[in-house]
């Protein structure tokens, strides 16, 4: 297990972030900057009909080995627009879905309710043919993929966790989280939330967009109750996670601040910690350069 801290230098020379892999400094600077640059593969986009669900996804195919991209709780499939150029060109196959409840999937009231997102994810793969991915998941997202992790993981590669609470049970964190996150909390605006004061401050038009994409990301009607997980977390079952695992944390996350990861790299074993400063609960929107440089750098080796 390494924690691996990216703060910025005055010299603008290097900020190293372990192992041999380095990141100009001057790229966390780069606020305004969105995405890779390149056009995105085209993306086949349709619905996958499941157990119970009919799960709109994205999927750019290919021979490329697949990447699977699990979206937080203020987002959709649509989130990852800065992320599909990088994968893309990198040669994955970039993969990305509305869970249960979220974008446009439906749900069959005839088949299972309310299921498991799991179970959802295992079906999806099975459907699109892909055996063995890579799996990216973002805040809420990051639960689903702990979860997926414990009950599938002869199918992954790797287990990339961003920005995540987690639904870990044990009373200590409990407790913890609940003093980070009191009541009125979940009362902030989403962007308030999500985004860090930095991005906010410099990205007007990125948060504008974030904003778009955050209300379109429920299905208009009553807010449909989160689907339970197949186990129950606790940081003991968490140690029998063997999947090389990336965390990252962002170093002005007010939902998920640094000190909450070092809970879980402390027990997933095979896992290495990244902390990205000046960045909130969406590292994959707020500095894509630095999230999709440090996530294929990991995938790569594995």
């Amino acid at each position: 297990m390494r924690l691996v801290h990216l703060w910025l230098i005055v010299v603008p020379i290097l900020a190293i972030s372990g192992r041999g892999m380095f990141i100009p400094s001057t790229l966390l600077a780069q606020a305004p900057r969105q995405a890779a640059t390149g056009p995105a593969a085209p993306a086949r986009e349709t619905y996958a009909d499941l157990p119970g669900v009919r799960i709109w996804y994205k999927d750019t195919g290919g021979s490329g080995v697949a990447v699977v991209f699990l979206h937080a709780g203020t987002g959709s499939s649509q989130v990852w627009e800065h992320q599909i150029p990088a994968f893309t060109a990198a040669g994955y196959r970039f993969i990305a879905y509305d869970r249960r409840g979220w974008g446009r999937s439906v749900m069959d009231p005839a088949g299972p309710q309310p299921g498991t997102a799991a179970d959802d994810l295992q079906h999806l793969m099975d459907y699109l043919g892909v055996d063995r991915f890579h799996l990216v998941a973002t805040a809420a997202g990051g639960s689903v993929a702990m979860d997926y992790a414990l009950s599938f993981p002869q199918r992954l590669r790797s287990l990339v966790i961003a920005n995540n609470v987690g639904r870990v049970e044990d009373e200590e964190y409990l407790e913890l989280a609940g003093r980070l996150r009191p009541a009125p909390f979940d009362e902030l605006p989403a962007e308030i939330r999500e985004l860090g004061p930095s991005y906010r401050a410099a990205n007007p038009e990125g948060t504008r967009r974030w904003m778009e994409l955050e209300r379109t990301s429920r299905p208009e009607g009553p807010l449909v109750a989160t689907q339970p997980l197949r186990n129950r977390l606790t940081f003991s079952l968490l140690e029998r996670i063997e999947i090389p695992t990336l965390l990252i944390a962002g170093g002005a996350d007010l939902a998920a601040p640094p000190p909450l990861q070092r809970f879980y790299t402390a027990r997933i074993r095979n896992s290495e910690s990244l902390i990205v400063p000046d960045v909130g609960h969406s590292t994959y929107w707020e500095q894509p350069e630095i999230f999709n440089g440090a996530v294929l750098e990991f995938i790569r080796k594995h």
